[in-house]
């Protein structure tokens, strides 16, 4: 098995058309926010990983996210699937991380202990109004 994408995203919907076949219809890509209050604050971004079981293969996986900060793990999901032969799943992953100040974590994504897939997600701090000029 393959992961064949990993991305944060907003919503995932799923329709049928002819074929039959199926479309994925992904919203909200995103690979940074801006934080809604100054750190230190909680949030908990939607991780969808696309897999793909060859015809060949068992239909049985194990998912493994980790998500770190630098090199310190700082959440971990686990989830077994199975899927049939051929054919494509989807998994979404939710962790709640902590951010005590602004940067980048990084979600590695592997399948039954396989190569990484990395997907970065960087918190922005929050905007601020554009400083008071003086009246001329």
């Amino acid at each position: 098995m393959q992961i064949i994408a990993a991305l944060f995203i907003d919503e995932i919907d799923l329709r049928q058309v002819a074929g039959p076949a199926t479309r994925i219809d992904l919203s909200g890509v995103q690979f940074s926010a801006v934080a809604p209050t100054p750190v230190p604050l909680t949030w908990a971004p939607h991780l969808v990983v696309m897999v793909h079981c060859p015809a060949e293969g068992s239909g049985r996986g194990v998912l493994e996210v980790t998500f770190h900060r630098d090199e310190e793990q700082i959440a971990r999901n686990v989830q077994p699937f199975d899927v049939e032969p051929g054919k494509f799943t989807y998994r979404l992953v939710r962790a709640e991380l902590e951010f005590d100040d602004y940067g980048t974590i990084e979600a590695r994504c592997r399948l039954d202990r396989g190569d990484v897939v990395t997907v970065p997600y960087t918190m922005l701090p929050p905007v601020t109004d554009a400083p008071d000029t003086p009246e001329s």
